[in-house]
């Protein structure tokens, strides 16, 4: 891998609590989607024993002209420091890494099972995978407690226009504390609900990403209906 200076070029919220940060995409830096990087603050007014790098999934899809990564906005130094950061700062950045990204063979599905910010990355396969034009069949669980909380969802909701290959199911764990309407799923994803969608569990090849709790979980659901461990991958985000 390389490291590469970058610069915050914008910021903006998406989510209740959850920001997206937009760094210059820096000349020959080339990732595959679903790939994360390691970015450091150069100088940090602030640290704490966490250290000043962090791991990000670049949410943003490889076709796309800057570089993006969002995050639940906890109140730790880095995370502080990264609120405030002044457009045109520079950091570092170690990447790319990781082999979460969308197998190869087109005739197997691909079901996405996330959970709050673990959508960063899956973001960044289904936009790749329209702009590709890509056959894989794609369906995507996103569970959120409520729709304020629920990153990159209406650009998730939209994308199904641009990909006849790729579903969006979304579902909700605490609609009674939302304020918003919403039609979809509610509820945390159960072995039904993905025989709803899916049919025959034991044909795609499934990606969970989200708290390791959730991770773990799922895991657990899919295993009881005899889906292969070599037909899950997993990204854990912890302490997000």
């Amino acid at each position: 891998m390389s490291v590469y200076n970058t610069i915050l070029r914008s910021k903006k919220e998406i989510a209740d609590g959850t920001i997206a940060f937009y760094f210059e995409k820096p000349v020959g830096f080339i990732f595959k989607a679903g790939q994360f990087g390691d970015f450091t603050l150069i100088n940090p007014v602030e640290t704490d024993t966490e250290g000043n790098t962090r791991g990000f999934s670049l949410a943003s899809a490889p076709y796309e002209a800057d570089l993006m990564i969002a995050t639940r906005m906890r109140d730790t130094a880095f995370k502080r420091v990264l609120r405030a950061m002044e457009i045109g700062t520079e950091v570092l950045l170690d990447a790319p890494y990781g082999s979460f990204t969308l197998h190869n063979n087109p005739k197997t599905q691909a079901v996405f099972l996330t959970g709050g910010i673990g959508v960063t990355p899956v973001r960044s396969i289904v936009l790749q995978a329209a702009h590709d034009n890509l056959p894989h069949r794609v369906l995507l669980f996103d569970s959120n407690r409520k729709p304020e909380d629920a990153a990159f969802l209406n650009e998730l909701v939209e994308a199904q226009e641009n990909n006849l290959n790729y579903r969006f199911i979304g579902t909700m764990t605490e609609m009674e504390k939302s304020g918003m309407k919403w039609n979809g799923e509610t509820g945390y994803v159960t072995k039904a609900m993905l025989e709803k969608y899916v049919g025959d569990l034991t044909l795609p090849i499934y990606y969970l990403a989200g708290p390791a709790s959730m991770v773990t979980a799922m895991r657990k659901t899919l295993n009881e209906a005899g889906v292969d461990d070599d037909n899950i991958r997993t990204e854990e985000f912890s302490g997000y």
